[in-house]
């Protein structure tokens, strides 16, 4: 589980991607440029990660973070499927997109979820199947995609996967 109260808690930024997500509060942001308040703590002072549309990002550049890897070694993973639990936040109106992708460690990736544009002003929750192939070690991508508003973002905070892997 990862609320960012604290740090990444092992999720790592892409090296390959445009720019970073970053860590945040809603109390050092200006208004209309993400939620206002963190899922965790329902506090501006609480955290998550943002990424945010803005003048040194063009449309369709890409941020992308990653999970630790999940072992499909572990035999309740591989009886069970595993889930993923977020939230997300993505509001303006011209949001980009967020892709969530299952990525094995031979760099095979699987699209989950594919959401874009405006998706309104609140916290959603999502779950997600992780379903995998034979025994090879997996982790999950979220992707954000900048849109062409400088104010809209997408925001992301606890996520948390199920105990059997």
């Amino acid at each position: 589980h990862c609320n960012f109260e604290f740090d990444l808690c092992g999720w790592k930024q892409d090296e390959n991607d445009d720019f970073d997500w970053h860590l945040r509060t809603s109390s050092t942001v200006k208004l209309g440029t993400g939620p206002a308040t963190d899922h965790t703590l329902q506090e501006p002072s609480g955290h998550y990660i943002f990424i945010k549309n803005s003048f040194f990002q063009l449309p369709g550049q890409k941020s992308r973070i990653s999970s630790p890897f999940l072992s499909r070694k572990n035999k309740n993973c591989k009886v069970r499927e595993a889930v993923i639990i977020f939230y997300y936040h993505m509001y303006g109106a011209h949001t980009g997109s967020l892709i969530i992708y299952q990525r094995t460690t031979l760099k095979r990736e699987k699209i989950l979820l594919n959401l874009t544009g405006n998706q309104g002003n609140f916290w959603q929750r999502k779950a997600l199947t992780l379903s995998g192939d034979g025994d090879e070690d997996f982790q999950v991508v979220f992707e954000g995609i900048a849109g062409e508003g400088p104010k809209d973002g997408i925001a992301l905070d606890d996520l948390t996967f199920s105990r059997e892997c």
